[in-house]
């Protein structure tokens, strides 16, 4: 794979972590924000002990995404979150094909196949370039660019 794939793919990969990221942030917080009731509503009820169990782990899960990568630190930490989090896509797409359908399990089956995604490609170690390192190889393509481009000098007449 060139180099340039590879950048791409790594900023790929890094949007997806990050939308991913706040779109389970926002589901697991909602899980303690919302009373209990609502959380409760509808064709399946689960416990709500399991459901707060399932928001820390959107939580952790969020987390495990992107620190690492950025933090430079653990980073093998990425595939394991993204994994867990198919886990939790695969049950939550379950769940919603048992209470509502089909058509209406394709948002977390598409997520949970991006957080597949996500732990397929970040599994190994040569390919988990951080944010920052993406970002270096960006200024530094932009700088050799700029000093390799022929200068000319605009003179007024």
């Amino acid at each position: 794979m060139s180099s340039s794939n590879a950048r791409t793919i790594n900023r790929l990969l890094w949007v997806a972590q990050i939308v991913v990221a706040l779109l389970f942030v926002f589901a697991g917080s909602m899980k303690f924000i919302m009373p209990a009731a609502k959380l409760q509503q509808g064709p399946v009820v689960l416990p709500i002990a399991f459901i707060h169990f399932i928001g820390i782990c959107e939580c952790l899960g969020a987390l495990g995404l992107v620190l690492p990568g950025v933090l430079r630190f653990q980073t093998w930490l990425t595939p394991l979150a993204a994994a867990g989090l198919t886990v939790i896509m695969i049950g939550a797409t379950v769940v919603t094909v048992l209470a509502m359908g089909a058509a209406a399990a394709i948002f977390p089956a598409v997520v949970g196949a991006i957080t597949a995604v996500i732990a397929l490609r970040r599994r190994d170690r040569s390919n988990i370039a951080t944010l920052a390192d993406t970002r270096r190889v960006t200024h530094s393509a932009a700088r050799d660019f700029v000093l390799s481009a022929p200068h000319t000098h605009i003179t007024g007449s």
